[in-house]
């Protein structure tokens, strides 16, 4: 199945971001109107029918993009609507969540350009089908959720926030990468980069845990060339220096609980004192989701400092919060 067209789409969400999600689209002027809604369920019409290149849209609030096929009243109605369709996923809304069903712990992931088939369930007796196309920067697993499990030794939730948008959007670290995070503290991110092998020099005044502090060096200059290492800097962001950060660093990340102004703020001015940096992806913490509406001055924003590339993304494991990458 190579192309197709679709009266309805119909969206993916977090449960409670419905809202925002409507207003985004609004925001965006894509022509889009609302229909049916239910719990991290929205369809949408326009004056013409959509094709999956309407798809291709960087909608943050939508976890999930398909082409409607239409509401069945059993599961093997749905799956008989995606006819030859090679991969299709499973959702369903349950425990108050829109959850991605996989037979495996975390499913293969698709090629670029290739139709998967979306089964959603919503009740007993009603189920949606729908199509999208793989591509870059979409999330490989049913639903947009990885289902990845948080380890016991993680001192926070910030672990699962940076798995969770790696597999979104297929990030790649090397060992000659150096992120600086911002807000470290305990050092959730900070696990998770040097499991994956990425030294990290953490910006916090605040305590680590212990399983990060296994890691830690002295000294930026005590740095070892054979083994992933943490160092931090124990002052507020505000007041780091080029000279704390050193030669290298070609990622910046942030899980401050500031607003996006401020951490944007420190974003343009941490790109100048290291120009190496590459690569940015930052949690924006939101007091309220209709924030998104204020997408293009975040990418603005960002732009203004170089950065080509721009996603914003509602994970599945945030709340009141946003995924913000940019890469050169």
């Amino acid at each position: 199945m190579k192309s197709t067209a679709s009266e309805f789409v119909f969206a993916l969400t977090n449960p409670g971001s419905e809202k925002a999600l409507k207003l985004e689209v609004e925001t965006m002027k894509l022509g889009w109107r609302p229909g049916y809604q239910r719990r991290g369920f929205v369809t949408f019409k326009a004056d013409e029918p959509f094709s999956f290149d309407s798809l291709d849209v960087g909608i943050a609030t939508a976890r999930r993009l398909c082409l409607s096929l239409g509401k069945a009243a059993t599961r093997e109605e749905a799956v008989a609507r995606l006819g030859e369709t090679r991969i299709i996923h499973h959702a369903r809304f349950a425990d108050r969540k829109m959850q991605g069903v996989s037979d495996v712990e975390i499913p293969a992931k698709p090629q670029f350009g290739e139709i998967i088939g979306t089964v959603v369930e919503l009740g007993a007796s009603e189920f949606w089908a729908g199509l999208h196309r793989h591509a870059p920067f979409l999330s490989p697993d049913p639903a947009g959720d990885a289902g990845i499990a948080m380890p016991a030794e993680s001192p926070s939730r910030a672990w699962l926030k940076l798995e969770e948008a790696a597999r979104f959007f297929d990030l790649k670290f090397t060992r000659k990468d150096i992120v600086v995070e911002l807000g470290c503290a305990p050092g959730g991110v900070v696990l998770a980069l040097i499991n994956r092998g990425v030294p990290v020099i953490g910006v916090d005044p605040a305590k680590m845990a212990e399983v990060v502090l296994a890691s830690a060096i002295a000294g930026r200059q005590d740095a070892p060339i054979d083994r992933p290492w943490f160092f931090q800097c124990r002052k507020p962001a505000a007041l780091t220096s080029k000279r704390d950060l050193g030669q290298g660093v070609t990622w910046f990340m942030s899980d401050m609980n500031q607003s996006p102004e401020v951490v944007l703020k420190e974003c343009a001015r941490f790109c100048k004192m290291a120009p190496s940096i590459r690569g940015v992806l930052i949690t924006l913490k939101l007091t309220d989701l209709l924030q998104v509406a204020d997408k293009a001055q975040w990418f603005a924003s960002l732009a203004e400092m170089g950065f080509k590339t721009l996603r914003l993304q509602q994970l599945s494991v945030h709340h009141k919060e946003f995924a913000l990458l940019a890469l050169r």
